[in-house]
């Protein structure tokens, strides 16, 4: 894949060059500020651009700058998929992330890049149009208060298969994750979407949970 790169540390920005290229993936651009991202993106075009990778804290201000360009680049590309990363754990950048959409868009941990599968994964998800959060950021949410939201009605398996469908996990993986069948999966989710009131002609259901999830937590 064709990846524009977007981290102020200059030594992590190396380490994730060597990683990306290991993974068999061209860093076609890269930048260590937020309007250097832009400008990269802008002068490459969205048609030689696959995916993203931004830091959420970057200069100029060293705040949300990174996450504030992918939001930018996500309303001049709508079907640009961003892979984005933090060093904490702070659902409110999830939040503001996936507040209008899901598709092809992640959110990880830098830590989680120390997992060379789980990262290629999580690349590999998003570029095709999946969603990926950080499991421990799944975790924070899910521990909020669930009284009064959506995800009250969904049984602790449900919102466990839920959870992992966040993850970007496929059926199969689920499956493997649980120990369970193809069709104990399938009903589970099924469950998931009548609960969370999405029809069969919701578009893809599968997005459209995760961002339901992530609107009630």
């Amino acid at each position: 894949m064709r990846i524009v790169l977007a981290e102020d540390s200059a030594l992590l920005r190396e380490g994730l060059k060597m990683v990306l290229t290991h993974l068999g993936h061209e860093v076609v651009a890269w930048s260590e500020d937020a309007p250097g991202l832009l400008d990269a993106c802008q002068r490459l075009g969205r048609a030689n651009i696959d995916i993203v990778l931004t830091d959420v804290r970057m200069p100029p201000t060293n705040t949300s700058d990174g996450l504030q360009a992918a939001l930018q680049l996500r309303e001049a590309y709508a079907d640009l998929p961003i892979l984005v990363l933090s060093q904490y754990i702070a659902s409110a950048y999830a939040r503001e992330l996936f507040a209008t959409s899901a598709t092809g868009l992640g959110y990880l941990l830098k830590d989680r890049v120390g997992n060379i599968e789980e990262f290629a994964r999580a690349l590999t998800t998003v570029a095709a149009g999946g969603t990926v959060i950080d499991p421990d950021v799944i975790s924070h949410l899910m521990n909020a208060p669930q009284e009064t939201n959506k995800l009250a009605a969904l049984t602790s398996r449900e919102r466990e298969i839920l959870a992992l469908m966040a993850q970007g996990k496929s059926n199969a993986d689920i499956e493997e994750e649980l120990f369970v069948s193809s069709a104990t999966v399938a009903k589970h989710i099924g469950n998931v979407f009548d609960k969370l009131g999405l029809p069969p002609d919701a578009g893809n259901r599968r997005v459209r949970a995760v961002l339901a999830f992530l609107e009630a937590s």
